[in-house]
């Protein structure tokens, strides 16, 4: 009689047969983006300025023979734009991104993201491909996705579910801590029951690099189950601004304790030679999670 499997190789078990599912999902992805006329490209890992956002750190790459310090990209933004300034025009790029710090059910330090972009286009074109791709690939799967009704994810505004939910209003109070700590303690939990939705149009001060409309950013986040999937901006695309925030965005890091990170020059130099152009990032460990009803980013991931 054959001895039942322990519980680390019925995990296993489990975790090769999302590792294959896996597989089959971002082959799709591909397909999806290939079909739409995008072009797929690979950008450097290590690369020598991140972007500065406060919270978000790099591992650093040590330097050898006394060459520069670099860095593992966080995400292929800038490096990605610079094609976008050089004339392509839809572009898509899958591959690996680090975090330093970041550990959990939800996170790991190395992790897949997706991303692409569009020339003249906006966040709401990149949403409706977002939106059309999570439908697909949900179908394919064989896969309910929560709260999706007729084929449409829910729109949310983050202002009205901020007087909603949090009871206050960041546009006229704005306070950087008590919105990042109220987005994960009471927003991120609401959504949880809203199924699929995009959170749109954040406040200025929480733009990163996304272009203003009037008093708000042209930003969403999609959630499902409570779960961020996708981070969208329509691109700044004014180096003059973009400098300005990188600035800001330097000076906070240091009054954080944070390593300062070198301002990527070479992108601001051509960033005005966009024009126009909308981007999103994606998270492809999560969506896994979430097309293959997964509670841990390790059960869709290789160990080590």
């Amino acid at each position: 009689m054959q001895a039942e499997g322990t519980e680390s190789e019925m995990t296993d078990e489990k975790t090769i047969g999302n590792l294959k599912r896996r597989a089959q999902i971002v082959a799709a992805m591909r397909a999806f983006f290939d079909g739409q006329g995008f072009v797929e490209v690979e950008t450097p890992v290590r690369i020598a300025a991140p972007a500065p956002e406060p919270h978000i750190d790099c591992p650093v790459v040590p330097s050898q023979a006394g060459g520069a310090t670099s860095y593992l990209r966080a995400s292929p933004e800038l490096q990605m734009k610079k094609l976008l300034a050089a004339g392509m025009e839809r572009i898509y790029q899958i591959g690996p991104c680090f975090r330093e710090g970041e550990r959990g059910s939800r996170h790991s330090p190395e992790f897949t993201m997706i991303e692409w972009y569009r020339c003249d286009a906006g966040y709401m074109d990149i949403l409706a491909d977002c939106e059309r791709l999570v439908l697909e690939l949900a179908k394919r799967m064989e896969c309910r996705l929560p709260g999706v009704n007729d084929g449409a994810f829910a729109r949310v505004e983050v202002r009205s579910v901020y007087r909603q939910v949090a009871g206050w209003d960041p546009w006229t109070d704005w306070n950087q801590d008590r919105f990042d700590f109220d987005m994960a303690t009471k927003i991120e939990p609401s959504l949880k029951e809203r199924g699929a939705v995009f959170l749109m149009d954040y406040p200025p001060q929480a733009a990163s690099l996304a272009r203003l409309r009037g008093d708000v950013a042209e930003r969403w986040e999609l959630y499902i189950g409570g779960l961020e999937l996708a981070n969208c901006f329509t691109e700044l695309c004014d180096p003059d601004e973009q400098r300005r925030r990188f600035v800001d965005a330097r000076a906070e890091r240091l009054l954080l304790g944070e390593a300062d990170y070198p301002i990527d020059e070479t992108f601001l130099g051509v960033l005005g030679n966009i024009g126009s152009a909308a981007g999103v990032a994606m998270g492809v460990d999560r969506l896994a999670m979430a097309l293959l009803g997964a509670s841990s980013i390790d059960e869709v991931r290789a160990g080590d």
